[in-house]
C-alpha cells in the first residue's frame, strides 16, 4: 500500500518515537519521581518531540551533577498522540509512582486533570498554556501557569499591534482576525480579545480551524474575504507550517500574520523557508546555544552520549521550552527542599508548596546560566503565575530574530478578568476560595 505524504510522515515519527523513549530505570525509593507526558507520535509529534527532548535532558544534566541537592531524579515518559483520554490515562497509571508533578503539556488534557490533582496532590505546571483563570492560586490550589497564560499572550499580542499602529486608540475600526485550533487550546484566548476588541473598537473575527489542521482552504478563502488588518494564528503543530503555506497562496501578507508562543518554532517556519518572512510570533523563551546552561548540558549530557535526541536540535525554540519547564520543576523542589528537608524526596504536596514559593530572581537566573535570557519571577498563594515577560521575534527567512521589546501584560485588563473567572468556577465546583492560613500552611 503506498501511503500519501503526510501519513508517511506520521508513520516515520512513529518509527523515531520507538527509538527515542526508551523506558527509564527501576524507581528507587530515594529518588524523585517525575512523569514525563510527551507526544512523540502523530500529527504534532515534530513539536511535540523537541519539547519532550529538552525536559529530559534536563533531567539528565540534574543527575549528572549531583541530583537536587543529592536526591536523584528517576522519569518515565507516557505517550499520549496529544489526545485527552490517553493523557488522563497516562495520568492513572503514573500518579501512584509518588509523582513530583504532572506537566500535561496540553490544555485538553489540563482541563480533565484540574479536578483530579485536588485529590491526588499532585500539582500541574502548565507553563504557557492551560486555564488562564488558574493564575488565581486562592482558587486553583494545585495549578501553575508559570510565566503566562492564553489571555496574557493575547494581550502582549495587541499590545504589540497597539505600538505597530501608534497606540492602541489606532486600533480602533481595524479588523483583526483570530485563526484558531478548534480545540480548548484555540478558544482560550477568545474571552480576552473580546475584552480588548470592545475597549479599543476593532472588529475581531473568529476562524476556526478543525484539528489537526492540515485542511485550511476555506479558512484562508475567508481571510482573503474578509481582508483583515491583522491576522492572529492560535495553531499547534502542522496547522502552523499549513496555514502559512495558505497565507503564501492566497498573497496575504506575513508581516501583518502574527502567532501565539506555540505557533513560532522551527518546525513551524522550515517547510515554507523564505516564503514565511516577515512572520512574527511571541517568544516566551530565548533560543540558542550560546548560554552557560546549554553548553553545560552538551558537554555532560550530549558529549557524554546521553543526549536525548540530536545535538543539533539543542537550543531550538521548543527544546528551550522543555528545558524552562523542567528547571522550575526541579527549583520547585530544591524549595520545598528548604522547608521540609534537603536531600529528601519530596512530595507532591510539598512541591507544591514549593510551586507556590519561587523566587527566581536575578541571582539565581545566573546560578542556572541563563542570565539576560529569562526574567525573574515569583509565585505566591494569590499569584501561581509568577511573570508574563514576554517578546516577540520574527522569521527573516532562514532563522528568527529576537525583538528587543519586553511586554507585561496589562493587570488593569487581566486580574478582574481572572478573579471573574476563578470565582465562577468556584461556584460552579463549590470550592471556597483559601483562606490566609491555609497560604501560610
Amino acid at each position: 500500500m503506498k501511503l500519501r505524504p503526510f501519513a508517511l510522515a506520521m508513520a516515520l515519527a512513529t518509527v523515531g518515537a520507538a527509538t527515542l523513549s526508551m523506558p527509564a530505570a527501576a524507581q528507587q525509593a530515594n529518588e524523585q519521581f517525575f512523569p514525563l507526558l510527551v507526544y512523540r507520535t502523530g500529527a504534532y509529534a515534530p513539536n511535540g518531540t523537541p519539547w519532550a527532548n529538552g525536559k529530559q535532558d534536563y533531567v539528565k544534566y540534574i543527575n549528572a551533577t549531583g541530583g537536587i541537592n543529592g536526591v536523584k531524579i528517576a522519569y518515565e515518559e507516557c505517550e499520549t498522540g496529544y489526545a485527552t483520554d490517553k493523557g488522563v490515562e497516562c495520568y492513572e497509571r503514573l500518579k501512584g509512582k509518588k509523582a513530583t508533578l504532572i506537566d500535561p503539556q496540553a490544555t485538553g488534557i489540563t482541563f480533565a486533570l484540574t479536578d483530579k490533582a485536588p485529590v491526588d496532590k499532585i500539582p500541574l505546571i502548565t507553563l504557557g498554556y492551560g486555564l488562564a483563570a488558574s493564575q488565581d492560586g486562592g482558587v486553583f490550589k494545585w495549578n501553575f501557569p508559570l510565566m503566562g497564560s492564553y489571555w496574557t499572550a493575547a494581550d502582549a499580542l495587541i499590545q504589540h499591534l497597539g505600538k505597530k499602529e501608534g497606540g492602541l486608540d489606532k486600533l480602533k475600526g481595524k479588523k483583526i482576525a483570530l485563526v484558531y485550533h478548534d480545540s480548548p487550546f484555540g478558544k482560550e484566548p477568545i474571552p480576552l480579545l473580546q475584552k480588548r476588541a470592545q475597549m479599543h473598537g476593532f472588529e475581531l473575527v473568529l476562524l476556526p480551524v478543525t484539528a489537526p489542521g492540515v485542511e485550511q482552504k476555506a479558512t484562508w478563502l475567508q481571510v482573503r474575504q474578509q481582508r483583515p488588518d491583522y491576522t492572529l494564528l492560535w495553531g499547534w503543530g502542522v496547522m502552523n507550517s499549513t496555514a502559512l503555506k495558505e497565507a503564501v497562496a492566497t498573497g496575504y501578507p506575513r508581516e501583518k500574520l502574527f502567532g501565539v508562543w506555540w505557533s513560532g518554532a522551527e518546525p513551524d517556519v522550515k517547510d515554507v523557508g523564505a516564503n514565511a518572512k516577515g512572520y512574527s510570533a511571541l517568544a516566551l523563551n530565548p533560543h540558542g546555544t550560546e548560554s552557560p546552561l546549554v553548553k553545560d548540558i552538551l558537554k555532560k549530557v550530549h558529549d557524554a552520549g546521553q543526549g536525548s535526541g540530536p545535538r543539533d536540535e539543542v537550543g531550538s525554540v521548543l527544546y528551550m521550552r522543555g528545558l524552562l519547564i523542567q528547571m522550575f520543576a526541579v527549583e520547585a523542589v530544591r524549595t520545598a527542599q528548604a522547608k521540609f528537608g534537603q536531600g529528601k524526596v519530596m512530595t507532591g504536596e510539598q512541591v507544591r508548596w514549593g510551586l507556590e514559593n519561587l523566587n527566581i530572581d536575578d541571582k539565581r537566573i545566573g546560578e542556572l546560566g541563563l542570565a539576560g535570557l529569562i526574567r525573574p519571577l515569583k509565585t505566591s498563594c494569590t499569584d501561581h503565575m509568577g511573570s508574563t515577560s514576554v517578546r516577540v521575534h520574527s522569521w527573516d527567512g532562514s532563522q528568527w530574530k529576537m525583538q528587543p521589546d519586553w511586554y507585561e501584560a496589562d493587570k488593569s485588563v487581566i486580574d478582574p478578568m481572572v478573579r471573574e473567572a476563578a470565582d465562577r468556577y468556584a461556584a460552579e465546583k463549590q470550592i471556597k476560595r483559601r483562606d490566609a492560613s491555609d497560604c501560610n500552611a
